[in-house]
């Protein structure tokens, strides 16, 4: 366990300080590619969706785990030093602190440009339709992304990655490459990504609400409001479809005494949606900066927490 915890924070760090790294071709491209391949090979077939979506979610999960397993394996015929490497790699390669600081910062310098600059910017982090979106909506639209992905993109794989090494964290984020690319309810993946969808409910469930408290704690670090923050956690919570989503994103809404949620477009259609948190005050583009600081000191936060934990475990066995 302290050689898999030690290639954890190796692998965190190693975020920070390099974000995604741009000379590889990323692990979730290549899952991405599988999805889209399983997927037309499923529907081509025919017969009913909704089992051939038990069959594509569970061949990508088991895909990822065990082709991550067979590199480990491999790679510990080496020895130990090249094996903590390896684990701190992939590691590396399934957290998404800096990279999605880095999107939401290229908003903010989209916006300085312009709105329009602004909107085609923000297109790139979120789901929803941004053409009309004003300067104000693109914020909120990147506060919430921020927020909810803190859970998605820092905590789960952090989670994941403490329970059961680089194995457990890449069947996450093939979990997580599946919601993003069939987990949608309207018609064409209704009935083709809904297992997919639930198992990204289930994996995301106790990380979501780890976030929260995690993103209450870094609210009272940072000087933000943190009594506010676990009130509009408390009340807010469940104001949205996915039984995890509000859960930072009220944390996020609380601690900085802004409005998230509502109405928006989405593939050209109006999508209704609860409010989360109190229109105290406009929603401005430092927000994007405090909301980026809530993330970065959620996933240290968490960091320390499983180093420790683990810690009392090792100490527990050795007793």
């Amino acid at each position: 366990m302290q050689d898999a915890i030690f290639a954890l924070i190796i692998g965190y760090i190693l975020d920070l300080l390099f974000g995604d790294p741009a000379w590889l071709y990323h692990p979730v491209c290549i899952i991405g590619k599988y999805i889209s391949f399983a997927e037309k090979k499923l529907r081509k077939r025919g017969g009913n969706l909704r089992k051939s979506a038990v069959l594509l979610t569970l061949s990508t999960v088991l895909i990822a785990m065990l082709v991550t397993a067979l590199i480990l394996w491999g790679v510990s015929f080496l020895g130990r030093i090249p094996l903590i490497i390896a684990m701190a790699l992939i590691n590396w390669m399934g957290i998404a602190s800096t990279c999605l600081a880095g999107e939401a910062k290229g908003v903010m310098k989209a916006l300085d440009r312009s709105v329009e600059d602004g909107r085609m910017q923000v297109a790139r982090i979120v789901g929803r339709d941004t053409k009309s979106l004003n300067e104000e909506e693109i914020i909120k639209a990147t506060v919430e992304t921020v927020a909810e992905n803190t859970t998605d993109g820092v905590i789960s794989p952090l989670f994941y990655a403490f329970l059961g090494g680089p194995v457990l964290l890449w069947g996450f984020k093939a979990a997580s490459t599946l919601d993003s690319m069939v987990g949608y309810m309207d018609e064409k993946y209704r009935d083709i990504g809904w297992s997919s969808a639930k198992l990204d409910d289930i994996l995301n469930f106790i990380p979501a609400r780890i976030t929260s408290m995690l993103m209450v704690i870094a609210s009272y670090i940072l000087r933000f409001d943190g009594k506010n923050a676990f009130r509009i956690v408390r009340r807010d919570h469940a104001n949205h479809k996915s039984p995890n989503c509000a859960w930072s994103e009220a944390a996020a809404a609380g601690a900085l005494h802004i409005q998230l949620g509502g109405t928006h477009d989405y593939f050209g259609k109006p999508v209704e949606k609860p409010t989360i948190g109190d229109n105290d005050r406009a929603a401005e583009k430092g927000d994007i900066i405090k909301t980026n600081k809530l993330m970065y000191l959620s996933g240290m936060i968490m960091l320390v927490l499983i180093a420790v934990a683990a810690g009392f475990a090792c100490g527990w066995t050795m007793g």
